[in-house]
């Protein structure tokens, strides 16, 4: 494998200095691969980095290799498909089932966010919006997927050899093992906590030149909860929540968060710590997700051969007449995707209940900077959903034991147990704060490891057992990107003015403070005017 005359490259295309967006190039000599092709997912403005062009030639990739059927790890291939890709995505069995309703669901919501933004009376007489990508194009990709087993190395490309481990994190999720080069590499992909439902423990080979391993969680800690005490979690907050008289709704992730609240729900309905009312599960991704989980049931732990997916309290809601019809509900318990909140039936059901004091909403996963779901988290008083003001009045609360990363000291640990890593340790995956944090705790137990956290679009020499070679530097605007953009301060400027503005005592009071924004505007267009100018002139 060795090959000293042309050095391995990497290129980080996505998830650094952000959680979204995965998505590394290795390079050697006239052979490409991608590790992930993942979605952006947070604010309006990393959101748009999704329409940009790729920063690699489609035409060159040789393979993909595929950790996990979450979005913001397989959502852009979709659009590698649609601009020629044909390659094969390698991948496991479980996510190669997943992605024919992952990819084909991704498809459909670029299409009616797509439709929906086009149709927004706000938006009268501007240009329309194209989708990013269509159901078609979803198909196309999943129909390229190469399944492989774990532990089985396998050639993505002429001078690659992989083999897939076991990441603990969903079904199907796997780390990658990597060698070209002459130089050995790691690949966490998304690890999972311990005491996860459904899944073994991570595992991956100790020994390698250079690891890369994600940072999500880098700065937090959980209690380490069993599966019992995470269920007695659940089953206060149920409790509570039904006694406020309302609905429970729960913005989940289609895929895997999903299919865990069903298996603690159904256990606690049947052991009568929680009332006996409905549990709609409203989105058919995660009706589709749940019966591929049903399908790889003999593969997962904790299900005890018993199909919890068809519990007589759950149901499943496939049409949107059916889903409207929730509207009239009362009392019932509702997961609805997408877990940030950022797209698919929740945001329906959060315009239909955030107002209302009984209703709760319970978040039970990572919520980016920028996206709503952190809106609502953070405090928010007011959000805007779809060109709407909704005041937030239902009770917000978090249970955090959901996760599916580990924790910064579970992080640690598993780094900590691929060791030695003789070149260097890249921490992506998480934003600035996280990744500062897990570098700071890493270092302070193996002080001579060099610990890289890489920028979008930087790129690296790597050659074994020597330090990683920054041979490009990556953007620096990622940072702004990744938190509260303008648009977010434009929502809670928008969905808080009129409330502002009735505050104001008198009529005359209120103009004038509409003057002054009006004045503040025209006086900083005319300011940048006058600077263009000048430019020019110079």
């Amino acid at each position: 494998m060795a090959n000293t005359e042309t050095p391995l490259t990497i290129q980080f295309h996505g998830a650094a200095g952000t959680v979204t967006g995965s998505c590394m190039e290795l390079t050697l000599g006239q052979h490409r691969i991608l590790i992930d092709c993942g979605l952006f997912q947070g604010s309006r403005s990393l959101e748009a980095l999704n329409h940009g062009a790729f920063a690699f030639e489609v035409g060159k990739i040789d393979a993909v290799l595929l950790t996990h059927a979450h979005i913001d790890h397989c959502g852009l291939l979709p659009k590698l498909a649609k601009e020629g890709y044909r390659g094969p995505v390698w991948c496991t069995a479980p996510t190669a089932d997943l992605l024919e309703y992952m990819l084909a669901d991704a498809g459909r919501i670029q299409e009616s966010d797509t439709a929906r933004r086009n149709r927004r009376y706000d938006r009268a007489g501007e240009d329309m919006f194209e989708p990013l990508y269509t159901e078609a194009d979803g198909l196309r990709v999943w129909r390229l997927a190469e399944p492989v087993g774990l532990g089985t190395w396998f050639e993505p490309a002429p001078g690659f050899r992989a083999r897939l481990w076991n990441a603990g994190h969903i079904l199907g999720s796997a780390s990658v093992e990597l060698e070209a080069g002459g130089v050995h590499l790691l690949f966490s992909g998304d690890i999972g906590p311990d005491n996860k439902a459904f899944h073994d423990d991570p595992a991956a080979p100790a020994g390698v030149d250079f690891l890369i391993c994600e940072a999500t969680y880098g700065d937090r800690t959980r209690p380490k909860l069993s599966i019992e005490q995470r269920r007695a979690l659940l089953e206060t907050e149920v409790k509570a929540a039904l006694a406020r008289g309302g609905n429970l709704v729960i913005p989940t992730f289609a895929l895997e968060r999903t299919q865990e609240l069903l298996l603690d729900l159904a256990r606690l309905a049947d052991a009568n710590r929680i009332p006996n009312v409905p549990i709609f599960v409203d989105s058919p991704l995660a009706s589709q997700a749940t019966k591929v989980f049903a399908a790889h049931a003999a593969e997962l732990e904790d299900v005890e051969g018993s199909d919890i997916f068809r519990h007589p309290s759950i149901r499943y809601v496939e049409d949107v007449a059916e889903s409207i019809r929730l509207n009239s509900v009362s009392g019932a318990i509702i997961l609805a995707a997408s877990g940030m909140c950022e797209g698919g039936r929740i945001r329906h059901h959060l315009e239909h209940n955030l107002h209302r004091r009984q209703s709760t909403i319970l978040f039970v996963g990572f919520q980016a900077r920028g996206s709503l779901g952190w809106v609502i988290l953070d405090g928010a008083e007011r959000v805007r959903i779809s060109g709407k003001d909704i005041n937030v009045r239902a009770a917000v609360r978090r249970i955090d034991s959901y996760s599916a990363h580990a924790d910064r000291d579970e992080l640690a640990a598993w780094i900590c147990e691929r060791q030695p890593v003789r070149g260097g340790l890249f921490l992506g995956h998480g934003e600035s704060e996280a990744i500062e944090a897990l570098r700071t705790l890493v270092q302070s137990e193996t002080p001579r490891l060099a610990v890289v956290a890489p920028a979008i679009g930087e790129s690296f020499a790597l050659a074994p057992g020597a330090s990683p070679k920054r041979i490009r530097t990556g953007r620096v605007d990622i940072a702004q990107l990744a938190g509260e953009d303008w648009q977010n301060d434009y929502a809670d400027f928008a969905a808080n003015l009129k409330h502002n503005l009735a505050h104001i005592r008198s009529e005359e009071g209120r103009r004038k403070a509409l003057d002054e924004m009006r004045r503040v505007l025209a006086d900083y267009e005319a300011a940048r005017f006058q600077q263009k100018r000048r430019r020019r002139a110079a």
